[in-house]
């Protein structure tokens, strides 16, 4: 006789089969992943007696009719005003006693090569959809289709929505689709009138680098299934989900904005894990939030460091100021770059645990941390992008700081590191991509309308996340010390290439120092604009260096 387990495993599966739900949908109608779903209804995880009432929520039956067994309780779903698949048998066919696999996705449909393309171009196949936002992907990262940048998601999403201005032929009639609920909508889709994938007409310059559109088999449209359409990278739930905390709190002290700030502040690391966690649902893949931690880092001490060399600059011009200790005056402008740790989000982070490689070859679908020997620097006026070591030798790098070694290496600026190891995993630079976006939006609108109580609790909140997600007992949700240092050099990197765009612009770079701070001379304005978002920087200071004061 089978256990009760696997009947409920049986029974969801046979609902799933009769409303035509997949296993995203479901997932994100209870608040879990994909990946969460499918361990449970493999037997690798277990379904918890919480599950089983967000499971009868979600089918509209009661807890006991899901542990009745299949049969019964396809009957019950079919008594309810839930819409179901048209074209499903009155009662699918579950065997009595072994389980069901997990629903997996429905393959998609091969990619027709376009007429036009020239016989000689080679046309890259997709792999599927795009873990992170749904597009097909050209690329595979750990058995993942997946873009390799959140620019080429970013790129894929804006050719495949609607309102591109792209020429197409007047619309065929669409198929129906069942209106999206806000307890069943994926995380990652976008409004239910979006245009489904398969549909999406793609540009012809687009062909050699983006995967061709599959043709929508004439079934599906029959069929009336829902499909997800184009996602939106910073979903309004999460943006709704800071500014209601705000205002919660601001009424709980009844309009003292102090009192409610040090209330938000108090708050912000439990409040930036329950985003992460919301930004994560509808996820086709999880990450580990605490992985076995490499000896490397490891703090040696309560209070001492690791072996991680995050690259933090500390810098000055030395022919500047040896011109000013002469008597030379000169007019210098310090910038601050706004919300460096919030831009630096969007980094290259490993989504499992670390593991060894000895290749010596950087693989750019990977990322953690790498022993490397650096090569000599040798530009005076501009800082060394390893920040201010003077130690020669091997050190352990972030893979922020290995890109940033690399990048230069690519523009003739000094020769390629030296890798000796890497501890690495299959690696995203969109994991964080809806938190940021949610934290940038909520902060630009905050800026827009002055309220700077809600730009000080988004300050708070990715602040307090990068500094407590290593080995913080302020946090005890998540231990990744190498996110936290990738996500630190980032932002060192960041400003380096300010730096470095400044000099190709003509500035002369005066100083660089922290997560923020550069000291320029010349009109940086015509360089940089100015302002208080994310891509602008703001005036912080300006003074005379050297002359007689």
């Amino acid at each position: 006789m089978s256990g009760t387990e696997e009947i409920l495993r049986l029974t969801v599966a046979a609902l799933m089969s009769r409303s035509g739900e997949r296993q995203g949908d479901l997932a994100a109608g209870l608040g879990l992943s994909q990946a969460q779903v499918s361990r449970k209804q493999s037997g690798s995880a277990h379904w918890s007696l919480e599950d089983v009432d967000l499971l009868a929520a979600h089918y509209g039956l009661a807890a006991l009719d899901l542990l009745a067994g299949p049969a019964h309780a396809v009957d019950v779903l079919q008594g309810t005003a839930r819409s179901l698949r048209p074209d499903a048998p009155a009662t699918p066919p579950v065997p009595p006693t072994s389980p069901v696999p997990p629903t997996s996705p429905v393959p998609p449909t091969p990619p027709v090569r376009p007429a036009s393309a020239p016989a000689e171009t080679v046309v890259r196949e997709p792999t599927g959809p795009c873990v992170l936002c749904g597009q097909p992907a050209l690329d595979e990262l750990d058995g993942f289709p997946q873009h390799l940048s959140a620019e080429e998601c970013a790129a894929a999403v804006a050719a495949a929505s609607p309102t591109a201005e792209t020429p197409t032929a007047a619309p065929a009639e669409p198929a129906p689709t069942e209106p999206a609920s806000a307890e069943s909508a994926p995380a990652e889709s976008a409004p239910a009138e979006s245009t489904p994938i398969a549909e999406t007409p793609v540009p012809p310059a687009a062909v050699t680098e983006t995967a061709p559109t599959p043709e929508a088999p004439e079934a599906s449209a029959s069929a009336g299934a829902s499909r997800r359409g184009a996602p939106v990278y910073a979903s309004g739930t999460l943006i709704e989900q800071i500014t209601d905390r705000v205002h919660e709190v601001l009424a709980e002290h009844e309009g003292d904005a102090g009192a409610a700030q040090a209330a938000l502040i108090k708050t912000a690391i439990p409040d930036v894990m329950a985003l992460l966690k919301a930004s994560r649902v509808g996820g086709r893949y999880e990450h580990s939030e605490f992985p076995p931690t490499q000896d490397i880092l490891r703090k040696k001490s309560q209070k001492g460091a690791d072996e991680i060399w995050e690259g933090r600059p500390k810098w000055r011009n030395a022919a500047l100021f040896s011109a000013a200790k002469k008597g030379e005056r000169i007019e210098v402008t310090a910038l601050d770059m706004n919300a460096a740790y919030l831009s630096a989000l969007k980094a290259w982070l490993p989504i499992g645990r670390l593991q060894e490689d000895t290749s010596g070859v950087h693989d750019p679908k990977k990322a953690g941390v790498h022993l490397i020997t650096p090569a000599d620097w040798d530009h005076p006026e501009l800082p060394n992008p390893l920040g201010n070591r003077m130690e020669p030798g091997e050190l352990w790098v972030t893979e922020s700081t290995l890109r940033l070694l690399v990048d230069c290496a690519r523009q003739g600026l000094a020769d390629a590191p030296v890798i000796h190891r890497s501890l690495v995993s299959g690696a995203t630079e969109g994991l964080l991509e809806k938190l940021r976006r949610a934290l940038a939006e909520t902060r630009r609108t905050a800026l827009a309308e002055g309220d700077e109580l809600t730009v000080a609790y988004v300050k708070a909140m990715y602040s307090k996340f990068v500094s407590t997600i290593g080995e913080s007992s302020a946090n005890r949700e998540i231990r990744r010390p190498d996110w936290m240092h990738i996500i630190r050099s980032k932002a060192f990197a960041n400003l380096w290439m300010k730096a470095h765009k400044a000099h190709r612009a003509g500035l002369r770079v005066v100083e660089i120092s922290g997560t923020d701070e550069l000291h320029v001379t010349g009109d940086w304005r015509a360089v940089f604009q100015e302002g208080r978002d994310l891509n602008e920087v703001k005036e912080k200071d300006t003074y005379i260096l050297g002359g007689k004061r």
